[in-house]
């Protein structure tokens, strides 16, 4: 049975004050934000990572080292664009997506309809083909701490009917 198959994505960032915050391709206004190699966002990361995991392609930092100077503040969506193009040539199509991102502020409920828009367009998919919830963790821990978000992904491929 390999024509369908899913993957897990999980991943963390540290947040400091005066970073941008990129998250699911738009940037939020907040006093704080990621820090990282790339753009540093936590939710196309974990796309990532679970859409390499699902078609057996290891993950995000195997096709796209922080030691390479060539990714040093690049835009993750473009990461996304060359991870779509990598299943696709595998032979697989996204079904869909399930996300959570684990952020104490800001709010994200009104942000998700833009960064569903956003991811869409950038994997060529529908916005039904993709959730995002966010949570907090309640204050506790380094994300209730306001120290860092985290965020999880589920993805299912399947092969692409030629």
């Amino acid at each position: 049975m390999n024509g369908i198959r899913i993957g897990f994505g999980y991943d963390v960032h540290q947040l400091r004050e005066g970073q941008d915050f990129w998250l699911g391709g738009i940037k939020l206004s907040h006093s704080k934000g990621a820090v990282g190699h790339s753009d540093a966002d936590v939710l196309i990361h974990v796309i990532c990572d679970a859409l390499l995991g699902a078609a057996n392609l290891r993950d995000i930092g195997f096709h796209f080292s922080d030691q390479d100077p060539k990714y040093k503040g690049i835009d993750s969506k473009i990461l996304l664009k060359e991870v779509i193009a990598l299943i696709a040539n595998e032979g697989y199509g996204v079904g869909n997506l399930d996300c959570t991102i684990c952020l104490q502020i800001p709010k994200l409920n009104p942000l998700i309809p833009e960064m569903k828009n956003c991811l869409a367009k950038v994997m060529a998919l529908d916005t039904n083909q993709i959730s995002i919830k966010a949570t907090t963790t309640e204050r506790l821990g380094f994300v209730g701490r306001e120290e860092g978000v985290s965020a999880y992904c589920v993805a299912l491929i399947s092969k692409i009917q030629s």
